[in-house]
């Protein structure tokens, strides 16, 4: 005769305590391989609630793999590349920078998302390849959910978008990122431009690209540098450039070289485009521009 049902199921309760995902899942099919195939009675309740525990873990197991994609982030700001399927996502990311992936002529190459990072005007930026979006994206299809929640700590989005592909592509995917509330600065990226010629867009600056032409990579580095709204200020002794956010004062800069330099602050000597004069001597509250060369005093 087996145990009550009732002092089975505690016992199988006892035995699924810490156990979660694939574990849980193996000692769920061990219980149930265990009970009396009993088709009526408390013995086929207990099963059929068995049963029911296997499927809810099966399917948290799911969410949470599906949902636990992250991406740690790098450098001054993080720029997502968005767009359909094969809209040259992946080439552009490797011609931006040092990364080597696998790039095809088909659907669906990159599957993840994929970090690279890049040096613009000497600041580390990191690129975040997203994987192809597809309509549905904001309802999870496609795992959508999980790719938009990446694209939503993302700082800008460069959209990228093939010249010889027609362009109600893109808007579907700027539907699905409008509708899961993202609004982030953007750029459109119209690439093979070498293969056809670049669209014209209502809302979004179109800047052409190939992957072949090494000034129109240039001139996206630019674009991608300004779309950051970072300032970049050159230290006068030398080093990578400090990224701040407007407005940039010769205090902050003080600080991130160290944190008591700032207390010790006076001003500074400034090169560059906000000085009147090269090597000209400013307060601490002295605000800078993008490409200042900066030479901190303290006392």
């Amino acid at each position: 005769m087996p145990m009550p049902h009732r002092t089975q199921q505690q016992l199988i309760k006892r035995r699924l305590v810490g156990k979660d995902g694939a574990e849980r899942i193996r000692e769920l099919r061990a219980i149930l391989a265990e009970l009396p195939g009993y088709r009526n009675g408390p013995y086929a309740d207990l099963r059929k609630w068995v049963e029911g525990e296997l499927t809810a873990t099966r399917t948290r197991k799911r969410v949470v793999h599906r949902d636990s994609i992250a991406v740690r982030r790098e450098g001054a700001a993080q720029i997502a590349l968005v767009g359909a399927p094969n809209a040259g996502k992946s080439s552009l990311l490797q011609a931006l920078s040092a990364i080597q992936i696998r790039t095809g002529d088909y659907a669906f190459t990159t599957t993840r998302p994929v970090a690279a990072t890049t040096r613009l005007g000497g600041v580390l930026v990191q690129l975040v390849e997203i994987p192809g979006l597809i309509e549905g994206a904001a309802d999870d299809r496609g795992g959508g959910r999980a790719l938009l929640g990446v694209l939503r700590n993302a700082d800008g989005i460069l959209w990228c978008h093939a010249c010889d592909r027609p362009l109600e592509e893109l808007e579907a995917i700027r539907h699905e990122v409008a509708a899961a509330e993202i609004e982030l600065p953007g750029l459109l990226a119209a690439t093979k431009s070498d293969e056809a010629p670049p669209p014209e867009h209502p809302e979004l600056s179109v800047l052409p690209v190939s992957v072949l032409d090494d000034a129109s990579l240039d001139r996206l580095r630019e674009a991608l540098w300004a779309m950051t709204g970072l300032v970049r200020i050159h230290l006068r002794d030398g080093g990578d450039p400090v990224a701040l956010a407007p407005p940039a004062t010769v205090l902050d800069v003080a600080d991130t070289i160290h944190h008591e330099l700032r207390a010790r602050c006076t001003g500074a000597r400034v090169w560059g485009p906000s000085a009147r004069f090269p090597g000209q001597l400013v307060g601490r509250e002295f605000e800078l521009s993008d490409g200042d060369t900066v030479e901190v005093l303290d006392r």
